[in-house]
Parts: C-alpha cells; structure tokens; sequence
C-alpha cells in the first residue's frame, strides 16, 4: 500500500472513530474509550474549580449590575459556547429533541435557581450561601419520594436530616445570619431538586448535550426579554472579560463534568463534587475577607458527611442509566 493510500486510510478510520463517539453521546450512553476512575476524579475537581470562579465572578459583579443581567451573561455566553464547540460536531442533533416540554421545565427551573443562587450572593458570604445551596440533595429525596414514588431507607433519612441540622447550624436562626437572604439559597436547592428530578426523567432518553443546549437556550430566551430594563454597559474592559467567563467557565463546567462521567461511575467521583465547600470558603476569604466562623465550619462539615453518604448511596443502589450526567449540587447556577 502507498504511503498516499495509508495517509487516507488513518484519516478515514479517525472519522469513523469521531462519529461512533459523536453516535455514543447523541443517544446519551456513555461511551469512553479509555475509562479512568483518576481522570473522573480530576475532571470533577476541573469542573469543581470552574464553578467556584463562576461564583466568585457573579458575587463580584453583583456589586455594580443587577442580578438579572449577571444571570442573562451567565446564560447567554453558556449557550454561545454550547453552539460554537458542539454545534458544527453534531449539528440538528444538538437541538433534537422529543421532550421539549421537559426541556422547557428544566430549562426555566436551571435560570430560577440560577437567579435565586446569585441573588444570595449579593447579600450573603460566598461560602455560607454555597453551603445552604447544597440541601438540594435533601430535597431530591424528598421530590423523588413524592413524584418518582421511591423509597427511602431509614439510612439516608438520617443523611437527610443531619443535612438539614447542618444548615441549621450555619443559619442559627436568632443570630446574625438569620436574615430573609438566608432564604434565597434555600428556594435555590428547591428549584434546583425540581429541576434534577426533571432531568432524571430525561435520563436515558436524551443527548446529555442537547440538554445543556436547551438549558442555555431557555434562561437566555427568557432573560433577553427581561433584561432590556435593567440593561447597563460594562464599567469598564475587565467587566466585560467577567461577564463573558462567567458564562464559558459554566458551560465548561458542566461539558467538563459529563466527561467525568464518560471515565467512571458516580459512585466513585460524584463525592468529589463536595470539595467545592472547601474551595468557596478559601476563595470567600482571600477575596472578599468573609470566612465561616466556628459554627459555620460545623455546619458545613455536617453538610459534607451527609451529602457524601447520599450521594455513594444512591449511585450505588442505581441503576447505571438512572444516573443523571449533571445531577450534582455544584451545577446549580
């Protein structure tokens, strides 16, 4: 064979490898070639760091603009991502889709939550708001109970409450704290378990990517009508840069986190996702001079424990496809 006719026959064996894994994806397996439990484990401490710089950058710029217009460049630049890096990849099948209404639901539930998450930091300490965010792991048991008709071992129902009495211990109702911002990261894990449920029903069933493409395309079709009321131009160069990170280093995060999953199970990396409290807390201090008190560390503490033991325990028990890609409490915004 000559050297002309070999040369063809690798670049037509690297296309036929690129669209079995375009195929893979399209029909939502999880097709790796080389799975790896370190590489999951790596990508998820990636995806981790991502989504702690988006929310370093959301609480700073919510010194200057409003919350509805961070949340519509949050949204805006995600799906300007999605469409630039999978769109010329996988084409119509980037936006096919037959559960549009859940698509929709899903869609418009990621933005509330979104909304809710970022308005809690404009009021409360990066760390704090990140750890009350993170009952949404409590009320996905719950939802799963009512609306998935599931059940629940006595185990995890301690889990849960352990969970709860965390965020007790950080709010202290009757300190400081307790204030009505507390609430707006708690109404963020309730939208934001609505909206797992929602994708567990699409699990199996749709293109992880063309979820993250609707979820995009939902917050910022909704948004864009809104924000023309509170539009305001960047203050300045490194504002802008801020509102465009935002919103890549969010889409990157989740595309980032889907791969994880491509390498190992959830049972293995989903609890790494909880190393995002420690990070929250280090960046809260060196930026804004907020770190959780003694009760906070706690509180936090609790939260991690019980989440971990959830998290290993519902993966383990699940089947592999009942296993959501994005079904953890650090892609809530």
């Amino acid at each position: 064979m000559s050297p002309a006719n070999r040369l063809r026959r690798r670049r037509l064996n690297r296309l036929v490898r690129r669209a079995r894994h375009s195929t893979a994806r399209l029909i939502g397996s999880r097709f790796s070639s080389e799975p790896s439990v370190p590489k999951g484990i790596l990508l998820v401490l990636t995806a981790v760091i991502f989504f702690c710089v988006t929310d370093l950058l959301a609480k700073y710029l919510t010194r200057f603009y409003p919350v509805t217009l961070i949340v519509w460049a949050r949204f805006t630049f995600h799906m300007v991502l999605v469409v630039s890096v999978l769109g010329p990849r996988l084409r119509m099948g980037l936006v096919r889709t037959r559960r549009l209404a859940e698509q929709i639901l899903r869609g418009l539930l990621l933005m509330l939550g979104a909304l809710f998450f970022i308005g809690a930091l404009k009021y409360l300490p990066l760390a704090e708001a990140t750890a009350i965010a993170y009952l949404s792991p409590l009320f996905v048991t719950l939802l799963s109970v009512v609306c998935l008709k599931e059940t629940v071992e006595p185990a995890r129902w301690i889990a849960i409450l352990c969970s709860f009495g965390g965020v007790l211990i950080i709010i202290r109702p009757g300190s400081h704290f307790f204030s009505w911002a507390a609430l707006l990261p708690v109404a963020n894990a309730l939208a934001f378990a609505t909206y797992q449920i929602v994708t567990r029903r699409l699990a199996g069933m749709e293109s992880p990517y063309t979820s993250i493409f609707y979820a995009g395309l939902v917050g910022t079709v909704v948004l864009s009508a809104i924000v023309p009321d509170v539009w305001m131009l960047p203050q300045s160069v490194w504002h802008a840069i801020a509102f465009i990170v935002l919103g890549v280093l969010g889409a990157l995060g989740h595309l980032i986190l889907i791969r994880a999953y491509d390498h190992a199970p959830a049972s293995r990396v989903a609890p790494f996702s909880y190393s995002q409290l420690v990070w929250v807390a280090i960046i809260g201090y060196f930026a804004f001079g907020d770190f959780p008190d003694a009760w906070s560390l706690f509180g936090m503490g609790v939260i991690i424990a019980s989440g971990v033991f959830m998290a290993t325990r519902r993966s383990r028990d699940a089947r592999p496809d009942e296993i959501p890609l994005d079904d953890s409490p650090m892609t809530r915004s």
